[in-house]
């Protein structure tokens, strides 16, 4: 009796289709509920990256213009200068570029229209060397820091280009390379005639002011501390450690110099050296004297 009274129970449970009806649907639902999620949220990825999709004509007629705007805004701006430029939108369009694998495109397209506006340069600069010296250096000395300033803001604008592209797949750095596109399409063709009128300003003090030929040298070597090398005398007056270590048997050759110097500055019509009523007539400068006895000192601390 009681396996009839299990079999009519289920067979009950059957022919009322109250419980084994509504169990049934229940499981069928949550075992597609997870498949249904899942279809749902690859149809909303797959809308979303069709929506943020880049083409290449969203690029030429969007992306690009804006940045290149940006760019030129930046190579020529006059230092200290405030620009009315939306840094976060145009690193926003960069790190959509770069998200979207346009990087290669993106660092072509900047290097060649960097490119440009040094061949440009140059041949603006080209045209100021044979007439004015004076206006030719100042000249090259403000492009100069005009453009290492420019890249105080470029390089930050494109440092999502840099990190995952430049530096991780070509394993260079931006601002090195934008340093060396300077090098090549401006002062490696100015370079040697800077340096010669360089030399020439030296021989008529305060014809240019100090201040200017001064930045010109640093930033000649922050580019290229080869330049250097050309004229060791030149970038030793303005920057440290160019020159090896000083001996004791070169001290009159550099006080021979520093009068020298001294003399050219007596001489020049601009030169104010203050009252010199209360000196008496043909003393020497004292200052320019080195004693006996510190030379022998000197000696003896170096024997």
């Amino acid at each position: 009796m009681g396996e009839p009274m299990e079999d009519g129970g289920g067979a009950g449970r059957s022919a009322d289709g109250g419980g084994g009806d509504e169990e049934a649907p229940k499981g069928t639902l949550e075992e597609e509920s997870p498949q249904r999620n899942s279809r749902n949220m690859e149809r909303l990825c797959a809308g979303v990256a069709v929506m943020m999709a880049i083409t290449p004509k969203d690029y030429e007629t969007k992306y690009w213009p804006e940045l290149k705007s940006a760019i030129d805004q930046l190579l020529r701006a006059i230092p200290g200068q405030y620009l009315p430029l939306s840094y976060e939108q145009v690193y926003s369009c960069v790190y959509k570029c770069v998200c979207k694998q346009l990087s290669e495109r993106l660092y072509e397209d900047l290097v060649k229209h960097i490119t440009n506006h040094l061949e440009t340069l140059s041949v603006q600069l080209q045209s100021h060397a044979g007439t004015d010296c004076r206006c030719y250096i100042e000249k090259f000395g403000f492009s100069l820091n005009q453009y290492l300033q420019a890249l105080q803001g470029i390089v930050p604008v494109f440092n999502y280009l840099n990190r995952f592209y430049i530096e991780l797949k070509l394993k260079q750095d931006l601002t090195a390379e934008l340093k060396k596109l300077f090098v090549k399409f401006v002062a490696d063709r100015h370079i040697d005639t800077l340096i010669s009128l360089l030399d020439n300003v030296h021989l008529r003090p305060l014809s240019i002011s100090p201040s200017v030929i001064s930045t010109l040298i640093i930033n000649l070597h922050k580019i290229r501390p080869e330049y250097a090398q050309l004229r060791p005398q030149l970038f030793a007056r303005y920057i440290p450690n160019i020159l090896p270590p000083c001996s004791i048997n070169e001290l009159n050759q550099y006080k021979q110099e520093v009068q020298q110097m001294q003399r050219d500055l007596l001489t020049h019509p601009e030169f104010f050296s203050g009252d010199q009523g209360r000196k008496r007539p043909c003393e020497d400068d004292l200052s320019l004297k080195v004693p006996e006895t510190c030379l022998s000192s000197a000696n003896s601390s170096w024997q």
